[in-house]
């Protein structure tokens, strides 16, 4: 037989609202602790150092390229585009090239529109 007094409360483990309160709390506290703790600085640490390693590497790289014939060239390349970029001549052909490539495609619709046309009825005024 079951005792129904009211006066029992349900355990607080039973409230859904207190139990996800409480999960937070703890969720709050776990990640606290793990970004405090000496292993995620001494990996930080080593990522660090690690990214620093490989900025210098790729600088020495790229350094050591620049100075080979090939990258001589196409550090005169660069130089010479961004020139003529600056003086205009660039972006002035490239807008003569998309004017006639919309042109062409224009033209073309246009045929395809004159092709695709229904006949005339030959019935005026009807």
């Amino acid at each position: 037989m079951m005792d129904n007094n009211p006066n029992d409360k349900a355990p607080s483990t039973d409230n859904i609202s207190d139990q996800l309160n409480e999960l937070g709390k703890n969720l709050r506290n776990i990640l606290q602790s793990a970004w405090q703790s000496e292993e995620r600085k001494k990996l930080q640490g080593e990522i660090e150092e690690g990214l620093n390693s490989m900025k210098d590497s790729l600088n020495q790289a790229a350094q050591e390229f620049s100075n080979t014939p090939t990258g001589k060239t196409i550090t005169e390349d660069v130089k010479d585009f961004q020139e003529r970029w600056r003086s205009g001549e660039v972006s002035s052909k490239a807008r003569s090239e998309i004017s006639e490539a919309l042109r062409k495609v224009n033209e073309e619709l246009q045929k395809a529109t004159r092709k695709n046309a229904p006949p005339p009825t030959g019935k005026q005024g009807e």
